[in-house]
């Protein structure tokens, strides 16, 4: 029999763990189970094709907010062309209405609703060795004699009977690998599914260490954990941490979603020893307005929080990764602003300004009409507006964070955006100018190129400021070579190769200079080395400025006396992907 397990994966880079824990978990038949992954951006026509291709005899559909529109056309379709294959659905987006989508869309032949892995099997079970019968079969949906039928509830699984999911690591090189480690969440957040499985289920600490052991060895590049929150529990969380620790590749990233004001003094000076880039943290702040918070039954003490990521921050070796929600029930316009100035105000390596989806099973869902939260029928479910924050101050919003995914989470911008908010009475208040401006200049019709998006920061800080203008072009500059020795600059920005290029042409062939700077280059010939660095004369030095930021005392204070800077993009910070820099004398 031949079996095709599918997905509409949001990017290539993805990859889908439901899938291969299927696959891992029906070991009986894995050598009749094909895992056959897709984009959302794929032709409808091209994965028809592919599956017909297969010809499936059973053939699943893991189903998400960001699939299940076009997984449902396509199982439409698919029945057309493939009328005996038995097709069946699961994940969260069809575990909530499973039976109404029986009625709408007669070509689903079962549904899987809550945990998926045993329940995929005895499906297979049946159809293969047994009499293709589903009535015995827990955690499923199905039509039967003009009926829908749904079966009782399946018991949970103990995780450890999962085999580690993944067979090979050399086709997924350039992609995202995730991992769990738990199931459930101990919190019962109204906008988010895991807290309708309060309990937590860990796996042994030992499965953990081998299946870790098994990234470790085939040096995958970036592991994703998926447990909702992973430090719920401190002992495994640390047993974790520490494995990782001692038996760091020095290649893999691991990234987990977590609850910072958990963690304790104890807890961050350990952390604070692991390798730069081996831990990222995902932190859901979502909210900082405490009667939002109670609305929305999170816990979470702000207080705390930015104590301990400002800890984590000083420490220099963990990327942090902070969301905020807009959207929420209470939450107005200038709640919000002063929610994302709160998250602001602790510079996180990224600011995510997500909008609040009414998920299907959420309490967020339950309780929409007396939350007064008016959402998209259609999956994602995304809040239009609310009662308290109505759809122009959305779109607003939607502006501001397209200007922090372009100007802030890029990276490309690190310095430059630490100065221009000095001109504003809060950083809210720049983004939401540069959003205003963006629009009145038409700029959010068209792509833009990243020169194109310096060009636009500067004329939009000579409209703003009256003065440093100056200052702020020379910071735009440093930020380019900062992230890459660039080849091309923006027609306004002059480089200082040609003035001084005697001089730099001798700094490079000083071997005391690339001993103490350029350690790693010290093989290469100076015409090498001025190829894999650069050497660049700023008619000002704002390297003090630099210094003090993070300080507490950060001022403007820059001095106008040419100075030679020095990246160096063989020593790049791990954290935020930049050059490491030097003053330097040239003579």
């Amino acid at each position: 029999m031949n079996i095709v397990l599918s997905a509409l994966n949001a990017k290539y880079i993805h990859t889908s763990l439901a899938l291969r824990s299927l696959k891992a978990f029906c070991r009986e038949y894995k050598d009749n189970i094909t895992i056959a992954e897709y984009t959302i951006n794929h032709e409808e026509n091209y994965i028809l094709n592919e599956i017909y291709k297969l010809n499936p005899d059973i053939l699943g559909f893991a189903c998400y907010i960001w699939n299940i529109e076009q997984t449902l056309d396509l199982v439409s379709n698919i029945k057309k062309i493939l009328p005996n294959t038995l097709i069946v659905l699961g994940g969260p987006e069809v575990s909530y209405d499973g039976e109404k989508l029986l009625k709408d869309y007669k070509e689903i032949d079962v549904i899987i609703y809550g945990e998926g892995e045993e329940t995929f099997y005895e499906i297979l079970h049946s159809y293969i060795d047994g009499n293709k019968s589903l009535e015995k079969i827990d955690g499923i949906i199905y039509a039967a004699n003009g009926q829908i039928i749904r079966n009782k509830e399946r018991v949970p699984l103990n995780l450890d009977d999962i085999p580690f999911v993944y067979e090979e690591f050399q086709d997924m090189e350039n992609q995202i690998l995730y991992y769990e480690s738990t199931r459930g969440c101990p919190y019962q957040c109204q906008y988010c599914l895991s807290s309708i499985d309060k309990k937590v289920r860990f796996l042994s600490l030992e499965r953990v260490y081998s299946d870790l052991q098994r990234f470790l060895d085939g040096k995958v590049k970036q592991v994703k954990f998926v447990d909702r929150t992973f430090n719920c529990n401190k002992k495994h969380a640390w047993a974790i941490w520490s494995y990782l620790m001692e038996h760091d590749n020095g290649t893999t990233n691991f990234h987990f979603e977590i609850s910072a004001d958990l963690l304790d003094d104890e807890t961050i000076a350990f952390l604070s020893k692991a390798r730069p880039g081996l831990f990222q943290f995902e932190i859901g702040v979502q909210t900082t307005n405490k009667e939002v918070l109670k609305i929305i039954n999170r816990k979470m003490d702000f207080e705390q929080l930015k104590i301990i990521v400002s800890k984590i921050k000083q420490a220099q070796n963990i990327h942090q990764h902070l969301d905020l929600i807009a959207g929420l029930p209470g939450e107005d316009y200038a709640s919000f602003k002063n929610s994302f100035n709160d998250v602001y105000s602790l510079f996180p390596e990224q600011l995510q300004l997500g909008f609040l989806k009414v998920l299907k099973g959420s309490g967020m869902r339950i309780n929409a009409e007396q939350y007064g939260l008016i959402y998209k029928k259609k999956a994602p479910y995304e809040i239009l507006f609310t009662r308290e924050l109505n759809y122009g101050e959305m779109l607003k919003l939607k502006m501001i964070e397209e200007m922090v995914e372009k100007y802030y989470n890029s990276g490309r911008f690190y310095y430059s955006i630490r100065y221009i908010t000095h001109f504003f009475d809060t950083p809210f208040d720049f983004y939401e100018a540069l959003a205003v401006y963006w629009e009145r200049k038409g700029y959010h019709h068209v792509q833009h190129n990243k020169i194109q998006l310096y060009t636009i920061l500067l004329e939009f800080f000579k409209e703003k400021a009256e003065e440093g203008a100056e200052v702020f072009k020379e910071l735009l500059k440093f930020d380019i070579y900062l992230h890459e020795k660039a080849k091309k600059l923006p027609e306004w920005m002059d480089s200082s190769e040609e003035m001084y290029k005697s001089q730099i042409r001798d700094f490079y062939r000083n071997e005391e200079n690339i001993k103490h700077y350029l350690p790693k280059l010290m093989e290469y010939s100076s015409k090498q080395i001025s190829r894999m660095a650069h050497l660049e004369v700023f008619p000002i030095d704002f390297t003090e400025w630099i210094k003090s930021i993070g300080s507490g005392e950060e001022s403007l204070k820059i001095d106008k006396k040419p100075t030679a800077i020095l990246f160096d993009y063989y020593s790049k910070n791990q954290i935020l992907g930049h050059a490491a820099f030097y003053k330097v004398i040239i003579q």
